[in-house]
């Protein structure tokens, strides 16, 4: 809030793609702190071309902002020149003309924390904890499923999987005692574990092999994901048959006919 990106209503937008579970974060958090009026949004393509993610002329894929034919032209408009990876989330600050962060972690701290005086989503006794969460989340869970979905090896994929599920029944053992991973409300960490969740059964149950079991069959998790799904705005940030079609997209490793199930 003391730095040159103040939490002005109206001043920030993002890019982001349905599809995308990092961008997901950033979406569920604007949609958590009602910020949908404060925040605006551009939605890429579900389907990335040889340009990276791409918007169309016009409809619900167009860049309302700029005015863009794909994410790599808003990057294009950074002062000074960006040279790294082309990705989504993309925090745009309209009044300086550049990009405030690409990084989803970041970005829904920022929000989290700039946006929310009470720190609803972060509490300060409550930091740490959520932090240590984030870590194995991430790695375990978010990355896991990517990991196993993408292993060329069966010691790379065994690896992964084996985390996954030991993460999975992790949290589910933890969520018989409770309804949310730390403290008495949703935190951060809560968002930061339920794209992985949304995706699950409708993808990456079959398309990454992570076939162990179902989201569904854990009683605790898959209440816990209802919940969450439940609350207010969780709804609108969820395309699970975008989901679908995306992860079962024309794979030569993965699934070469690109038949969706």
């Amino acid at each position: 809030p003391e730095g040159p990106f103040t939490p002005d209503p109206g001043r920030y937008h993002l890019f982001v793609a349905w599809n995308c579970p990092w961008a997901h974060r950033t979406l569920l958090t604007r949609a958590v702190l009602g910020l949908e009026q404060a925040i605006s949004i551009s939605i890429a393509k579900p389907r990335r071309t040889d340009q990276g993610w791409v918007f169309d002329a016009d409809g619900a894929y167009a860049d309302t902002l700029l005015g863009a034919s794909a994410v790599h032209a808003v990057y294009a408009c950074q002062t000074p020149p960006y040279t790294g990876r082309i990705t989504v989330p993309v925090l745009w600050d309209k009044q300086t003309e550049q990009i405030v962060s690409n990084e989803s972690a970041d970005n829904t701290r920022m929000l989290a924390l700039a946006f929310d005086p009470a720190r609803r989503l972060v509490p300060a006794g409550h930091q740490a904890e959520i932090d240590r969460w984030n870590a194995l989340i991430h790695s375990r869970i978010n990355n896991g499923v990517y990991r196993a979905g993408f292993a060329r090896t069966q010691a790379a994929y065994d690896s992964a999987v084996t985390d996954l599920f030991a993460a999975l029944d992790r949290v589910e053992a933890l969520l018989h005692t409770r309804a949310t991973l730390v403290g008495d409300h949703v935190s951060e960490a809560d968002l930061r574990l339920f794209p992985t969740l949304a995706r699950f059964d409708v993808a990456y149950h079959y398309a990454f092999k992570c076939n162990l079991a179902k989201l569904s069959d854990y009683p605790h998790l898959w209440d816990y994901a209802r919940a969450l799904h439940a609350l207010p705005g969780v709804d609108d940030t969820v395309k699970t048959e975008i989901y679908k079609a995306g992860y079962f997209s024309p794979s030569e490793a993965r699934n070469p006919r690109g038949i969706i199930p």
